[in-house]
């Protein structure tokens, strides 16, 4: 017998829509095929560190971003945690500090995923800026991962969620 293509499923969530996506896919994914599925979120400690450094944050302030990024992926993974149980799929998920897309692979070989999935950033209104470091981040992870890389590009997939 064939051992199926992927068990273990990480998905990169950072709390926008393009992220958001991947996790539905993700859950479909459990769904269908009854792989489990990790969704980790990270707190970029790499960056704020980054801005500490060259005096656009004081200490003060880069403690407080801190709190806030790592409350607002407390909020962000119950709710995608409701939102999977809602399709009864149960998954994983994961808060890590440090640069995004070094922590997501770490994370990826720990649970010995065989796919990372991501969200397609050029999907996201946000400002230029945003999208280019997004991409940047989805570029670090396809290059640097040591197991497959699926960017969702779903157009429907808000939909067909709803569906399923």
């Amino acid at each position: 017998m064939i051992k199926p293509l992927f068990q273990k499923v990480v998905v990169a969530y950072n709390g926008s829509v393009s992220s958001l996506h991947a996790v539905m896919y993700a859950v479909m994914m459990a769904k269908l095929y009854k792989c489990h599925v990790k969704v980790v979120y990270v707190v970029d400690t790499d960056s704020i560190k980054k801005l500490t450094m060259l005096n656009f944050l004081v200490k003060d302030e880069s403690d407080r971003v801190q709190h806030d990024l790592q409350s607002d992926g407390e909020r962000d993974l119950l709710y995608v945690e409701k939102l999977a149980k809602g399709k009864g799929v149960k998954i994983e998920t994961e808060i890590r500090y440090g640069a995004v897309w070094s922590e997501l692979i770490s994370a990826a070989d720990s649970y010995k995923a065989e796919l990372i999935l991501l969200g397609a950033s050029a999907n996201e209104s946000n400002s230029l800026l945003r999208k280019d470091f997004v991409s940047r981040q989805n570029s670090e992870i396809i290059g640097s991962a040591h197991c497959n890389v699926m960017v969702v590009h779903q157009p429907y997939i808000e939909q067909m969620f709803k569906l399923a």
